[in-house]
């Protein structure tokens, strides 16, 4: 038998390292070639490393959450043969041979406590007090019995004396109980019996690490690197969801439905033509602003593992219908964790929406190193006055940020109101 070395592979893309986000596998298991061995991270996505050969699990190169050099030991195989490298020496704390004329230390003072405890004579604790039984709750209708003087000082304190427990004779109500109902005394042990409002204890640390980390990462160094600046335009979209749901209704079967998103999408190319300045990226280290002919739009989605922006291609060439069906399988992906490197890279301009959560207003996170982001809030129905009337119109707001070394505020509200435009008479989506 031998041992087999799996180092880390080069990922590509220039990565030097990458972060242990998933052991497939753990020491003593047997594993058969193309195995999953451990799930890894780089700055695009989750990586799987397969194994290639059969073998026995020895150890693991690291932790959950610690990162890996390229090139780093993995893990370590015991396998038929020669194997790949020499048996890894054990462990610093595995006992070696004791050499003659050694004398051993004393016993840890741990272990001496134990022994000591182990010995001394178990005293049994004085028993407590009994406490006094709880005075019985009050059947409804009873007359709560109280001295005047009682009374007249329950009134003052506003208590009504039928949800005080009385500990006097016959349940009668005394000073001590209004004490004891004013300071809450006894709503707490009672609480504390059903557990409603018993006190908690304990707390837990969780580590921040895979694609949690990278989040914290990106947003961290967006907010560092980016003076944001956040533009709100309200945007009547009552005719464009009456498009929308015509559009379904004729198209929906053959061509599949579409939801606002697409018909966005749309908007913001026709705008961008306009305003080719927030279709770019700023290299911050080169003070470089890239504009860009096509528009990669990434499409802020939520996973159970955290967000992530997966990117739609050529947006500018692709009409409402394939949007939609390119957003679905990237969303497919994303929340699988199947979507590769290069379709969660690469994205000109971000939309992001929390759909029937968006709240009235937000304030978004540019995507570094993008230079605007466009929020989608959700929509409602609000009286508008149009024409001298009262009517129930849709609305819908838009909550941009932008990277104000790049984008004027003037630039920034046109843009907006380009978007809008378009929105608000949905029929100039389909005209070139």
């Amino acid at each position: 038998m031998g041992q087999h070395v799996i180092k880390m592979p080069d990922l590509g893309e220039g990565i030097a390292e990458v972060e242990v986000v998933a052991w497939r596998v753990q020491p003593g298991d047997a594993i058969v070639e193309d195995q999953i061995l451990a799930d890894v991270m780089t700055d695009k996505a989750t990586v799987e490393i397969p194994s290639p050969v059969h073998g026995t699990v020895v150890s693991l190169g690291g932790k959950v959450g610690e990162s890996l050099a390229v090139g780093a030991e993995l893990i370590r195989l015991e396998v038929e043969g020669a194997g790949n490298a020499k048996a890894a020496p054990p462990p610093a704390d595995e006992p070696a041979e004791v050499p003659h004329g050694f004398v051993p230390e004393p016993p840890r003072v741990a272990e001496a406590a134990a022994s000591v405890a182990e010995a001394a004579p178990v005293v049994a604790a004085p028993p407590r007090p009994a406490r006094a039984p709880a005075p019985a709750p009050r059947a409804a209708g009873d007359k709560p019995l109280a001295a005047p003087a009682v009374r007249k000082r329950a009134w003052d304190l506003g208590i009504e004396l039928q949800y005080v427990a009385g500990s006097g004779p016959a349940g009668r109500i005394t000073h001590a109980d209004l004490d004891a109902h004013v300071t809450g005394h006894r709503q707490g042990r009672a609480a504390a019996a059903d557990g409603r409002y018993a006190e908690l204890e304990g707390e837990e640390a969780v580590p921040v690490i895979g694609l949690r980390r990278k989040i914290a990462e990106k947003m961290q160094l967006a907010k560092r690197q980016i003076p944001h600046f956040t533009y709100v335009e309200e945007v009547d979209v009552t005719e464009l969801e009456a498009l929308r749901s015509q559009l379904n209704a004729r198209y929906g079967e053959e061509r599949g439905k579409i939801t606002l998103l697409p018909l966005l999408m749309r908007a913001i190319v026709l705008a961008i033509r306009k305003f080719p300045d927030v279709n770019a990226r700023y290299d911050d280290q080169a003070n470089i602003v890239t504009r860009y002919q096509p528009v990669h739009m990434g499409i802020a989605t939520q996973t159970d593992a955290g967000l992530m922006v997966p990117v739609v291609r050529h947006a500018e060439a692709r009409d409402p219908w394939a949007c939609a069906a390119e957003i679905a399988r990237l969303a497919d992906a994303a929340r699988h964790g199947k979507a590769a490197r290069d379709e969660l890279s690469g994205s000109t301009i971000t939309i992001t929406s929390l759909g029937a959560l968006g709240g009235i207003v937000s304030t978004p996170v540019i995507n570094h190193p993008e230079v605007a982001i466009v929020g989608v809030n959700r929509i409602v129905d609000r009286p508008v006055i149009r024409n001298g009337s009262m009517v129930a119109r849709k609305l819908m707001n838009l909550s941009s940020s932008f990277d104000h070394r790049v984008i004027d505020g003037m630039v920034a509200a046109e843009f907006i109101q380009a978007v809008r435009a378009y929105l608000e008479a949905p029929a100039t989506l389909f005209v070139e």
